[in-house]
């Protein structure tokens, strides 16, 4: 599509000459000669090339006046009266490039596509660092319930300081979004975010890993290495399972959180580092500490800002919102043809105690995408893992993990009374109860009997 240039010029013959010029080089040319009669036509164009001395208002004033309507718009001025002055003044307002008459059609051509090139440079740039923050925006971390609204006001709170911040809660939940979230409403948005998976770096290797090696300091190490620590420099270092962290290396932890500085493996130099610290866990420290697995002066350097994010079946008001997102972001990768999702399905979901959180939500639509052949998600589309885990070895498991016994009685009798069609004398022979035991417990669970 052709860019659209805007000629403002009260000179005739120049403006025609300029018209002439810019529709051969293949653009769609507007010419007035006037401000007033631009400010209309100005929304409308790629580029807007003006003079300096107009009749009625002038050529700075005008800019002034586009520049506020669009910063992005860019406005090259030309003036046979210029000085360095009016350059500057020009350039102050907002104008892409300044151009002295006369010049040549050769270098007109040049400042425009230099201009128009740099703005298209500029919008791209802009559109990616959007793109990147939605990602990790609100927006995807989804929760309308009063737990996670106030996170996301928490966030917005703690996010512009370098404070150091614990988030803790059960896998699944979303503590690797929170911390992106965290980092990318931050003033360290544009620096390194380093995510630093605690549990996946072998001991032996995490030293290392974390705050690099020299040349020569163990078999293998042909040449020097930052670690992770360094690459973070100006950022934010996110370490994920802090609480698997190994005690000889929480020491050295401890002196980056209190000192912001670091020695490689096999060097007695000092690096200062510039990080914000965000650690995540989902384990009990204080447990920890009191079984000596956790150094209690690093737990409370971390735990200066603490979030606890709750689990999924705390905040079941979430699920709804989070199926909708769910189907959007994965019916495409998965080719399925679902939509929506049924009333049956939806309190299918509902009624699970989910264990693995928002992770295993999400991975139970996906399966159930992949299972549906119609538009609309069916609950028998969907699969959940209901049978309780085995129990360690000496332990007796009572009840699925992560739910109560009010929870896993009411999922009993929703089964039941699915498996009988919701005829409620059999669900009761089927639970070994009375039709009246049965109604009353209908009755807590705020589902009404029509016949009673």
């Amino acid at each position: 599509m052709k860019r659209r240039i805007l000629i403002i010029e009260d000179e005739e013959k120049l403006a025609r000459v300029l018209e002439l010029e810019l529709v051969s080089a293949g653009f769609e040319v507007e010419r007035v000669s006037s401000a007033e009669q631009a400010l209309p036509r100005a929304e409308r164009a790629d580029l807007v090339l003006t003079d300096l001395r107009l009749p009625g208002m002038d050529g700075l004033e005008l800019l002034n006046l586009l520049h506020r309507q669009d910063a992005r718009l860019p406005i090259i001025v030309m003036t046979a009266y210029g000085t360095v002055e009016k350059a500057v003044e020009a350039m102050k307002a907002g104008a892409a490039d300044f151009l002295m008459k006369p010049f040549s059609l050769d270098h007109l051509l040049a400042v425009v596509s230099k201009a128009l090139e740099f703005a298209a440079l500029r919008d791209e740039n802009r559109r990616l660092r959007e793109e990147l923050g939605r990602r990790y925006s609100f927006d995807n971390i989804i929760g309308r319930s009063p737990a996670m609204q106030e996170i996301f006001a928490t966030i917005l709170r703690v996010a512009p300081s370098r404070t150091t911040v614990l988030l803790a809660g059960e896998s699944g939940v979303g503590k690797d979004l929170i911390a992106r979230a965290i980092h990318y409403h931050s003033p360290r948005r544009d620096r390194p975010f380093i995510k630093i998976n605690c549990t996946a770096i072998p001991e032996n290797l995490m030293e290392s890993e974390l705050f690099g090696y020299e040349k020569g300091a163990f078999t293998g190490a042909v040449t020097s290495k930052p670690g992770k620590f360094e690459l973070a420099d100006t950022g934010t270092v996110f370490l994920d399972e802090i609480g698997d962290v190994p005690a000889p290396v929480q020491v050295k932890l401890l002196r980056v959180l209190q000192e912001r500085e670091l020695e490689r493996l096999g060097s007695n130099k000092t690096v200062r580092v510039d990080v914000r610290i965000l650690a995540a866990t989902n384990r009990d420290l204080r447990a920890a500490l009191e079984e000596g697995a956790f150094r209690e002066d690093l737990y409370y350097r971390l735990n200066v800002f603490p979030i606890n994010i709750p689990p999924l079946r705390e905040r079941k008001e979430d699920i709804p919102f989070l199926v909708e997102h769910f189907i959007k972001k994965l019916a495409g990768e998965t080719g399925s043809r679902v939509r929506t999702v049924s009333d049956e399905a939806l309190r299918k979901l509902m009624d699970y105690h989910w264990p693995g959180n928002v992770r295993e939500l999400e991975n139970v639509i996906e399966r159930s995408l992949l299972l549906a052949t119609g538009e609309r998600l069916e609950a028998s589309d969907i699969k959940l893992d209901v049978n309780p885990r085995p129990a360690a070895p000496g332990q007796i498991q009572f009840l699925p993990e992560g739910m109560t016994l009010d929870q896993y009685e009411q999922a009993i009798i929703r089964e039941a009374l699915r498996r009988t069609g919701g005829n409620k004398s059999q669900a009761a022979r089927l639970l070994g109860l009375t039709r009246n035991a049965l109604r009353y417990r209908l009755s807590q669970m705020g589902i009404e009997d029509p016949n009673s």
